[in-house]
């Protein structure tokens, strides 16, 4: 019999981008009580319409307004049991034609808001018992790709703070992980996934002869967030139709 009284409390950052959404959707489904926490105020709200969720408007860049938001959380559940950081961009240029400004941002969206997600989340929970944190890596933190320079830099960081912090904090039985997509049909990458030619492309790099769909990552997130998987931590799972490990089907002979 569970020894849980309450619904467990999740929060998630970058709740309304495709992947956010989706788990957000899929831990409320379960159980959870969620948090959804974005930038953009009437997106969470039509989120919260539709899920119940509650909903927090804040930047993620901003350390104060996450450490904040984290602590409105815990103060209103009494403990926060999962975060995860679902927050991104994508940049597409080689090293030589960005500017410091794409590289300030890449690096501020994806790795800079993640460690600002993990320090103030790990504080809190490694107090209360523990729990389990989910950063999003790539695929392409692993698996050289055209034109990705900056952001596979930044996506490499985020796996590696998240190994080291599972280290850390895996005396407060506190689990950190880490998933990492290939190209998953998101609105972050519409222009590429809408253009007929560059996702036909993109097809054939992925083994299994297709893009993800933010609900897989989602359910791979969700994995490593439920307190089942209490003996997993320090892990780096792709979810990726194979691109960042095995031969693609474009030079398959």
């Amino acid at each position: 019999m569970s020894t849980v009284s309450s619904p467990r409390c999740a929060v998630v950052f970058g709740a309304t981008g495709g992947i956010g959404s989706a788990l957000v959707r899929q831990l409320v489904a379960e159980g959870w009580k969620v948090h959804a926490v974005a930038r953009g105020q009437s997106r969470l709200d039509a989120l919260a319409a539709e899920t119940g969720a509650v909903s927090h408007a804040v930047d993620v860049t901003d350390p104060a307004a996450v450490d904040a938001c984290l602590g409105a959380v815990q103060a209103s559940e009494g403990r926060i049991d999962g975060v995860a950081h679902c927050v991104g961009s994508l940049l597409l240029k080689p090293a030589h034609n960005t500017t410091d400004a794409d590289w300030a941002g890449v690096i501020g969206a994806n790795l800079t808001s993640s460690f600002h997600v993990l320090r103030s989340a790990a504080g809190r929970m490694m107090r209360t018992g523990g729990g389990s944190i989910v950063l999003l890596s790539s695929a392409v933190a692993k698996h050289g790709m055209v034109n990705h320079d900056a952001i596979a830099a930044a996506k490499a960081g985020v796996a590696g703070l998240a190994l080291s912090a599972a280290a850390t904090y895996a005396r407060y039985n506190l689990r950190v992980n880490c998933v990492a997509p290939g190209l998953t049909r998101t609105p972050l990458v519409a222009a590429l996934t809408g253009n007929e030619s560059m996702l036909k492309a993109s097809v054939a790099l992925h083994p299994l002869g297709r893009i993800g769909e933010p609900p897989e990552i989602a359910r791979a997130i969700a994995w490593f967030l439920d307190p089942l998987q209490s003996w997993v931590t320090g892990q780096m799972l792709a979810v990726d139709g194979g691109l960042g490990s095995i031969q693609s089907r474009a030079t398959a002979a």
